[in-house]
């Protein structure tokens, strides 16, 4: 490169990069690096005042050396910093120390109950062995499918589900030998009062009834809950009923990806008529010295000509900290050019995703060629008449003529002349005939050599006065060339054989394209359209429909394959249907928390958020009917095993949610904090990417935890009832269920 100042680069011209992304990038990737260690301080927090200092030591330790195995996991598969593995390590932050969790609380509990170290953590390592590999392949089932998604969203969404699964793996080793093998060494009893050791000892073996804390009070719900579980059930599916009719209701409809915050926007210029350059520059001008006052405008390129526009200019604004939101800066490009007259002008945000063009793509076929305009006019007319839709474009062919020659075959056989001599005779008045080509020196690329008439002998009526040499001499072409002036047609696109136009258009700001289209679809037919007209829906549409249908078959693979590893492992299909159920009930935290929020549901955030939930929400079940199964082998009876599994299961139950959720929660906030610089911003365009996902996660595990806590313990107790009703024998009483076993 030349330096300022010398040789080619003189000192007044400076130079700026209207596209340089890669500062977009870097900031997009610092911001979730920040959200990263944020998740683990708030992670390692609550491990601090749960376990203890070495235990969040152990948990800590595991976080990091699982982020390292995360990013070679991604160079390998050809990503280096995509921000969507970022946003995988921020939600595996929560996942990933479910294992360690488990077996550090186990061992915690062990060694207050007086056993010693090594032994406590030899122990918990085996105890808690099966739940921790069945809870991981559980979670890798729901993530591979996603790693098979076709098309351009797949391309964009597969480093996620890469990512999660090489450090869920890695994790299954960290838990089971990692933290027993530091655990062994640096492990140490927490000092803990009379009163909470007492505790410990009463949910293993003691009085249950007398068990005191917020987990007695759990446990005094929980013995209510059992004695009515059918009740109880109830009452759940009437709760996720309402949910869902609430949400219907609420009118927040669906969308296909989430509406970020853009750094820039481009602007289309059009005209129907035919210009020259030096007035489409003109016009390029004009509307350039309006949008130069605008303070939030940080660069504004612009560039004349183009095929059927009068120009494009590229708008990047400043930083959206210190802006406007862009639909309002937009809104002011408008205004401003409004009364530009005989020019169509088009903005369009940048698009932060897998580009698919506009949202609404109508197109239209028929027989009859000539009926197509007739129809694009009609359309785009109700299209504008309800200011739902913006940025209307249409392929259809636009008002203006052109000149045919026709040449009579006959008349021109008697001059000696035929059509490819009158075509290089045409020529010299428009483009120029080639007759060669040349490179300079120092250029890589050919130039054409044309011949050319004089600038002033190169208009229409020239057609008329063209002489073409012939054997006889100069012959005008007037003597067997008519001129006809015939509607101009720009472009003819076929699809599967038909003649087709588009009719293109993006949604106004807040309006969703799920919401208008059944609208709109109900109008077309009121338009009085030919018959011969067959209209289809293209764009975002399509892509919805196609991603939707993927998630809903990945979701189905994912339940199946869950299904087939819960049978194995608990050889029961009532406790596997029990521990799925969970699944069904996390969809209800989902629209739950965008209700709260007032968020649309994403068909591709949201949709991998509850598959992600699958995974991920019948990890505490699987953990919470092991301990039961334990329990009962151990001859305890039906209600004192569930009261107990309650009462030991429910800090590592609260611990991994916690976790979980606290780990997302800097994104369903959309806050980042940046702990080095020591600032704090809400709504970056890095946060609103994975907000819809985020959220998701976060509020069907927080209601399914809820649910799992109580509702799995009843449909336990009521499977054991279904048992007694089948064999002849009475169910267990209320009265019964809080009688502890005999102790011998």
């Amino acid at each position: 490169m030349v330096e300022q100042g010398k040789g080619l680069w003189p000192e007044h011209i400076e130079v700026t990069y209207t596209g340089d992304q890669s500062k977009d990038v870097r900031q997009m990737l610092k911001d979730l690096q920040n959200n990263v260690l944020s998740a683990v301080i708030l992670v390692v927090i609550v491990i601090i005042a749960t376990l203890g200092s070495r235990s969040a030591i152990l948990v800590g330790i595991s976080i990091l050396r699982l982020i390292f195995d995360g990013y070679p996991g991604d160079i390998f598969n050809g990503n280096d910093g995509q921000h969507g593995c970022s946003f995988s390590l921020i939600m595996a932050v929560g996942m990933l120390v479910d294992g360690a969790i488990v077996v550090t609380e186990f061992a915690d509990r062990m060694m207050s109950e007086g056993k010693p170290r090594k032994e406590a953590y030899r122990v918990a390592s085996r105890r808690m062995a099966w739940p921790i590999i069945a809870s991981t392949a559980t979670t890798l089932a729901a993530f591979a499918p996603l790693i098979f998604w076709p098309g351009m969203m797949g391309e964009f969404m597969k480093y996620l589900p890469i990512t999660l699964i090489a450090v869920l793996t890695a994790s299954l080793f960290m838990a089971l030998i990692f933290v027993p093998a530091i655990g062994s060494l640096i492990g140490k009893v927490r000092p803990l009062s009379d009163k909470k050791k007492r505790q410990l000892i009463q949910a293993e073996e003691g009085d249950i009834t007398k068990l005191g804390g917020f987990t007695g009070r759990y446990v005094g719900v929980l013995a209510k809950a059992i004695a009515h579980p059918f009740k109880t059930l109830l009452l759940s599916i009437a709760i996720s009923i309402a949910v869902f009719m609430g949400y219907g209701a609420s009118g927040l409809g669906v969308e296909f990806f989430p509406n970020v915050e853009p750094v820039g926007a481009n602007i289309t210029v059009r005209s129907h008529g035919d210009l020259s350059i030096h007035e489409k520059d003109k016009i390029m001008q004009k509307i350039e010295q309006r949008l130069v006052g605008l303070e939030e405008i940080e660069t504004l390129y612009a560039r004349t000509g183009g095929s059927d526009q009068v120009g494009y200019m590229r708008m990047n604004l400043v930083d959206w900290q210190v802006r406007r939101k862009a639909d309002k800066i937009i809104a002011d490009v408008y205004s401003l050019t409004e009364d530009i007259a005989g020019v169509e002008i088009e903005v369009r945000k940048d698009e932060n995703g897998p580009s698919g063009g506009k949202a609404l793509v109508l197109e239209l076929s028929s027989r009859f060629t000539e009926e197509l305009s007739d129809a694009v006019r009609t359309i785009r007319k109700a299209l504008d008449e309800t200011e739902k839709f913006i940025n209307i474009s249409d392929t259809a062919n636009k008002d203006g003529i052109e000149w045919q020659l026709l040449i009579d075959r006959s008349n021109a056989a008697r001059f000696g002349a035929d059509a490819t001599l009158v075509g290089s005779s045409i020529s010299m008045i428009t483009n120029g005939l080639k007759i060669g080509e040349y490179r300079p020196d120092d250029v890589d690329d050919e130039l054409d050599i044309r011949v050319r008439y004089p600038e002033e002998k190169r208009d229409i009526g020239q057609l008329q006065s063209v002489r073409v040499k012939t054997a006889s001499g100069l012959v005008p072409v007037s003597n067997f060339v008519e001129q006809k002036a015939v509607p101009k047609v720009d472009v003819i696109r076929r699809v599967d054989g038909r003649r087709v136009v588009q009719i293109a258009a993006d949604m106004a700001p807040g309006v969703l394209l799920s919401q208008e289209l059944p609208m709109l679809m109900e109008q077309l037919p009121s338009l009085n359209l030919s018959k011969t007209i067959n209209i289809q829906v293209r764009g975002e549409n399509e892509d919805q429909a196609e991603s939707e249908g993927f998630l809903q078959n990945a979701f189905l693979v994912a339940l199946f394959v869950m299904a087939i590893i819960l049978v194995t492992q608990f050889n029961s299909f009532y406790q596997a249907l029990l521990i799925l159920s969970a699944v069904i009930f996390s969809t209800v935290g989902v629209f739950l928390g965008l209700m709260i929020v007032q968020k649309p549901f994403g068909i591709v955030m949201s949709g991998i958020g509850v598959i992600s939930l699958a995974g991920i929400v019948v990890n505490n079940n699987i953990v919470l009917i092991d301990t039961y199964n334990v329990l009962r082998k151990e001859g305890m009876r039906v209600a004192e095993a569930i009261l107990r599994t309650g009462a030991q299961r429910l800090r590592p139950v609260m611990l991994t949610t916690v976790t979980t959720i606290l780990g997302l929660m800097p994104m369903v906030l959309e806050v980042n904090i940046d702990l080095l610089d020591r600032l704090m911003e809400f709504g970056g365009p890095s946060t609103q990417w994975w907000s819809q996902l985020s959220l998701a996660v976060a509020g069907g595990l927080a209601f399914s935890t809820l649910l799992t806590l109580v509702l799995t313990p009843c449909l336990l107790m009521m499977g054991e009832n279904i048992k007694l009703w089948y064999r002849g024998v009475r169910k267990v009483r209320a009265t019964e269920i809080i009688t502890p076993t005999p102790t011998t």
